[in-house]
């Protein structure tokens, strides 16, 4: 009897729905549970939720009312489960209104059953779309369940293959769809998204012989590289046409950029598939906004040029500290952003192109221009740059001033299509032979790949000793070489070609003319 009168006299209703929130990459799943009970009229959000999570109840309170619903008296109570996950965005507005309407039986619990809601509320029940659905529905559909998000996210859900997804415009097209009277939209496919349209055309280059060549190298072995020249040589002009000549993205590469670029305020455009990134900072930016950061961690430039080309005009002007923080990006192909109550790890492999003018006034070894700075002032400009970042820089090339004649020539450049078939095949031969771009390729695996006659070893180990090389640009040298004997499609690395790997990385040259001379004698 006793235990009888302890038992409440009004039965608890509760309802679970499947959402995800962002942490960089990751959508862990978070379970939406909603329990409406008595008691005095409350409406609560628990569950680690943030300001705009919580912020939720009065747009759902107000769009729930503009629709026609029921706010259920008594106390409300949302968990977002996991309890020890940061909840942050919208995006929990529509799963916690179906949640409330599901467990005050104003709609049946069953077509929400292994289906995901995602999508913020305008008070007139508007669903509008939300940031990072790309991550959230490649994870969604990974699980093998129904997504139901804001009809504004369904061009980017439809990059995502063999999915379960619907779109909606409003809160009663679901409710609609839960009483199975009208149903919902699904997502198109990749078939009607178009490919990305050409770039800029190497064509439109004239001149400058030596640094198309070493954008080819630097294309066919994915390497990084520095263009040092006077102002008005091209060099821009020749780190924006790198892009047109790398190889087409793998699907499964541009669904990675797809959804680095959609957790950003600018989210992912359609017109962007497929399209290698090209990410060009200007020299103020500062170190959170080049790796990524912030209070809610978000990526970086180097993150956004992701399988694409990261260019850094004017390098000695950035400020030294930002620059050092590309040193570890460069080798391990990603960055990890710790802070007090998360840590988000971004992809971030990118191919360096970087340009700099030879001296403060730009004109050092311009046969036009006098140069007007002094051997101290040259020498405080270059130390910008510090030597473990040039060290990882792979080519370092020299781009002069471009003579009116060739300005003039009515013979037309090497368009980019016929360099960008040499790449391929060289990217191939790769593939097959390590599965990997020539400039991955690390540790002990290096002179096994880069197989080299003994010619080539021994003015290898020339240019090491008296260029002062370092164990990196050893390496870095070997791996150049690589690349141009697979444009060669020469099974071993030759001498010719070490000695051409040698001849570009300029700012290693610390030997007199006739010391480099002797290297290849």
């Amino acid at each position: 009897m006793l235990a009888a009168s302890l038992e409440p006299e009004y039965a608890m209703t509760l309802a679970t729905i499947l959402s995800r929130t962002q942490q960089g990459l990751e959508a862990p799943l978070v379970r939406v549970e909603v329990h409406v009970g008595n008691g005095l009229p409350a409406f609560s959000i628990v569950g680690l939720p943030e300001t705009a999570v919580k912020e939720s109840k009065d747009r759902v309170r107000a769009a729930l009312a503009n629709c026609g619903y029921d706010l259920p008296p008594g106390h409300i109570t949302v968990n977002l489960a996991p309890a020890d996950l940061p909840k942050e965005g919208g995006r929990f507005d529509l799963p916690i209104a179906i949640g409330i309407l599901v467990a005050s039986d104003q709609l049946p619990p069953g077509p929400f059953a292994d289906t995901e809601l995602y999508g913020e509320l305008s008070l007139g029940g508007e669903l509008h779309a939300i940031r990072g659905v790309l991550p959230t529905a490649l994870q969604g559909t990974r699980a093998g369940h129904t997504l139901i998000l804001p009809d504004g996210n369904l061009a980017e859900a439809a990059l995502v293959r063999r999915g379960r997804i619907h779109g909606a415009t409003h809160l009663l097209e679901v409710c609609r769809y839960a009483r199975g009277m009208r149903p919902l939209p699904k997502a198109g496919s990749l078939q009607g998204i178009a490919s990305a349209a050409a770039g800029p055309d190497l064509a439109e280059v004239r001149g400058q012989a030596q640094a198309r060549r070493a954008l080819e190298i630097a294309a066919a072995g994915e390497h990084s590289l520095l263009l040092i020249g006077p102002p008005g040589a091209g060099k821009s002009m020749l780190a924006q046409r790198l892009p047109g000549l790398l190889p087409p993205m793998t699907e499964e590469e541009a669904l990675e950029t797809a959804a680095l670029r959609s957790l950003t305020t600018a989210g992912f455009r359609p017109d962007d598939w497929q399209r290698r990134p090209f990410r060009a900072p200007h020299h103020t930016a500062s170190g959170v906004a080049l790796v990524g950061g912030g209070a809610r961690p978000r990526p970086g430039e180097i993150s956004l040029a992701h399988n694409g080309v990261l260019f850094l005009d004017e390098l000695p002007e950035f400020d030294r500290q930002v620059l050092e923080v590309l040193r570890e990006p460069l080798e391990s192909g990603h960055i990890v952003i710790s802070r007090a109550a998360r840590q988000s790890r971004f992809p971030a492999r990118f191919q360096l192109i970087a340009a700099m003018n030879p001296c403060p006034c730009g004109h050092l070894g311009d046969r036009a221009v006098a140069c007007r700075c002094t051997p101290e002032r040259i020498e405080a400009y270059r130390s910008r740059i510090s030597g473990p970042l040039l060290d990882r820089i792979d080519l370092h090339v020299e781009v002069p001033r471009v003579p009116p004649e060739a300005l003039t020539a009515t013979e037309p450049a090497e368009p980019s299509a016929a360099v960008a078939r040499r790449v391929a095949t060289a990217r191939a031969l790769q593939a097959r032979r390590q599965g990997r771009s020539n400039s991955r390729v690390e540790g002990t695996d290096v002179l096994a790949t880069c197989a080299a006659d003994d010619a080539a070893m021994a003015l290898l180990d020339r240019a090491m000793r008296r260029l002062a090389l370092s164990a990196r640009a050893y390496h870095r040298v070997l791996r150049v070489a690589r690349s141009i004997a697979d444009l060669a499609e020469s099974e071993r690395v030759r001498a010719s070609h070490v000695a051409e790997a040698i001849t570009l990385r300029q700012l290693d040259r610390r030997a007199t003319s006739s010391a480099l001379s002797s290297i290849s004698a």
